[in-house]
């Protein structure tokens, strides 16, 4: 049990539970089945548990070298064969409940955003194309979601672009606490070229821009497609206004996260209209 809640602490909880329980609340919301929903929550949190253990198993050194003693492999509390057996595992895992909950070809294109986001831990995160894994990534996941509905119905075109903008705000988001460490241990992807004030423009130009594709695309009810981008744009507006005002304030990346939290609601309202 402790090797187990070690390497769940391994796995970057934080992002691995939030694209799960997305992922499930839009197989829900898209109304799959109730085993629809499982096989979709379990395949997509085995394809993110195996990018989580890749990404902290490679950056094991670099974790050392800065000192991230809350980082569990580089305090020694579990083995690098530990946390490379049990990524293997997932991957497996990952490819057999794919294509179970969608059929070969959708289950091929989890696999596709899976592998999207093991290059970006292998290769892509160090280089100026570490946006490119995000985009794929994001923008098939949905696919897949609708592709495990009964049928696999076509997804409309404002889903997988919406996924993309929404995935590529989150690579930046995510990425801005971590700019310092990782620039000091060679990684230099987009968000580290562009830097902190440029990194927080681009998360929020892609996930206003999701909010505004699922919000006119979208068959959604009027309110929500009227209020969330404007709301959107204030709290960015706010956030940018008091990072000018006091440098080093995290208002921005704050808002950032907000914006991001109101582009996935709106996604999650959208859902029945995936299929309609």
């Amino acid at each position: 049990m402790r090797t187990v809640l070690v390497l769940l602490r391994c796995c970057h909880p934080e992002p691995t539970a939030a694209v799960t329980l997305v992922m499930t609340a839009l197989a829900v919301t898209t109304g799959n089945t109730l085993g629809g929903v499982v096989l979709v929550a379990l395949a997509v949190l085995s394809g993110q548990l195996s990018i989580g253990w890749l990404n902290d198993l490679l950056d094991a050194d670099r974790d050392i070298a800065t000192g991230r003693t809350d980082k569990p492999l580089a305090a020694g509390e579990v083995g690098r064969r530990t946390v490379g057996v049990a990524t293997g595992a997932a991957v497996a895992v990952c490819a057999v409940l794919s294509v179970w909950a969608a059929g070969p070809a959708g289950g091929l294109l989890h696999l596709v955003a899976v592998g999207a986001g093991l290059a970006y831990d292998v290769r892509l995160k160090s280089t100026p194309f570490s946006l490119l894994p995000y985009l794929v990534c994001f923008a098939l996941l949905p696919v897949f979601v609708v592709a495990a509905l009964p049928g696999s119905p076509l997804p409309p075109w404002w889903l997988p672009v919406a996924g993309g903008l929404l995935g590529g705000g989150a690579h930046f988001a995510n990425v801005l606490p971590d700019l310092d460490d990782d620039a000091a241990t060679g990684v230099r992807g987009l968000p580290h070229v562009l830097g902190a004030r440029g990194s927080r423009v681009a998360a929020a130009v892609l996930l206003l821009g999701a909010t505004l594709v699922i919000a006119l695309a979208a068959p959604v009810p009027v309110w929500p497609a009227v209020s969330v981008p404007v709301l959107a744009a204030i709290l960015l507006g706010a956030g940018f206004a008091m990072g000018r005002r006091r440098p080093g304030s995290r208002a921005p990346f704050r808002a950032v996260l907000l914006v991001a939290v109101l582009a996935v609601g709106l996604l999650l309202v959208a859902g029945p209209a995936v299929v309609a």
